[in-house]
């Protein structure tokens, strides 16, 4: 299998490929430390909207600046393959800057996909886009629900 996991230069040469075959290019972007049911029904809904799935997720450093010196849980690598190993994901992007402003600036997909935690005017890089979706989360299903529940259960062990 080739290899799915692209920099930015190889990712914006596959977005022109798909392009020119007509291909309707979708993106999400996120930290995806601890996936979880969220994710997925984000990654299908995102899916549906198009042809192909372009996920870009945070660096180690960029995710560590983000959420605070214990994270990331899972490192960048085994994160790209779990997100990989989803049917709705066809490609994974890993940017260390703080948000993909510069990865959409120059992949200009047709659809930017986010979570409803977002307002629409606080989305980063939608001036790049055509269309903007942004899909509810499923209440209580997050990252930090699901690290605050293991520290419960399991913190004093």
């Amino acid at each position: 299998m080739k290899n799915k996991i692209l920099t930015k230069k190889e990712i914006l040469k596959e977005v022109q490929k798909l392009r020119k075959a007509g291909k309707k290019i979708v993106f999400t972007n996120g930290c995806f430390d601890l996936l979880h049911i969220g994710h997925i029904s984000l990654f299908q809904k995102a899916k549906s909207l198009g042809d192909v799935l372009i996920v870009a997720i945070n660096s180690d450093k960029s995710l560590k600046t983000l959420k605070g010196p214990k994270r990331p849980l899972v490192g960048e690598r085994d994160r790209a393959k779990l997100l990989l190993s989803l049917k709705p994901v066809d490609f994974v992007i890993i940017f260390n800057e703080q948000t993909p402003r510069e990865t959409l600036k120059v992949l200009k997909p047709d659809i930017l996909v986010k979570g409803g935690d977002y307002k629409l005017n606080e989305i980063v890089g939608s001036e790049f886009v055509k269309k903007v979706f942004r899909f509810p989360f499923i209440k209580g299903r997050s990252t930090t629900n699901l690290i605050n529940l293991i520290m419960q259960r399991y913190g004093n062990e």
